[in-house]
């Protein structure tokens, strides 16, 4: 014969089942020290916090796109001042030979013939000017600043003015914008 299972003896067991079960769900509680309302409130810090993260993370990155365009649009700038700075340099002994040319050639006397020559040396320094191309001016008896001068050579002065100053211009300095393209070649006085 099989033994049956009494009734209250069953209630019992579920009864203990329940209690021992919310004990592990109070002592749970108690560990954790947090009521579901006070884990709402931290998940809500929590999210709080990575939006936070993000919009920090996204106000970053847009500050750096723009500090790029910034710095790209400077440097394309910069790119079409200077763009034909190599044609120019190549362009300057030409200049110089026009205007050795019209010394020698305004030592003779034929005037239309310097007439020409200058009218021709105008019309390329013109476009070459209108491109940004400008003379620097120096002359005999300026002050010598090696950072814009480029020095030859040093003779002694021919007057006690002279000393430390330039005597003398050999070849014309050039700036394209403002960037000085070629320095001045000049003779110092000493």
């Amino acid at each position: 014969m099989s033994k049956k299972e009494n009734p209250k003896t069953a209630e019992k067991a579920t009864a203990t089942d329940i209690n021992t079960n919310e004990e592990k769900a109070a002592e749970t509680s108690k560990e954790t020290n947090e009521t579901p309302q006070e884990e709402a409130k931290t998940e809500v810090e929590q999210l709080k916090e990575e939006l936070e993260k993000e919009k920090d993370k996204f106000l970053r990155l847009f500050a750096e796109f723009e500090n790029y365009k910034r710095r790209t649009s400077k440097e394309r700038v910069e790119l079409f001042k200077t763009a034909g700075q190599e044609v120019m340099q190549a362009m300057l002994p030409v200049l110089d030979d026009f205007d050795r040319a019209l010394l020698e050639i305004g030592k003779s006397s034929d005037k239309t013939l310097f007439d020409g020559v200058k009218l021709i040396n105008n019309k390329f320094y013109e476009t070459l000017k209108s491109k940004g191309l400008e003379v620097m001016n120096v002359k005999a008896g300026d002050s010598f600043d090696a950072d814009l001068h480029e020095a030859v050579t040093q003779i002694p002065a021919p007057d006690k003015k002279l000393k430390g100053k330039i005597v003398d211009v050999v070849e014309k300095g050039y700036t394209l914008g403002e960037k000085i393209i070629r320095f001045p070649k000049v003779v110092t006085g000493k």
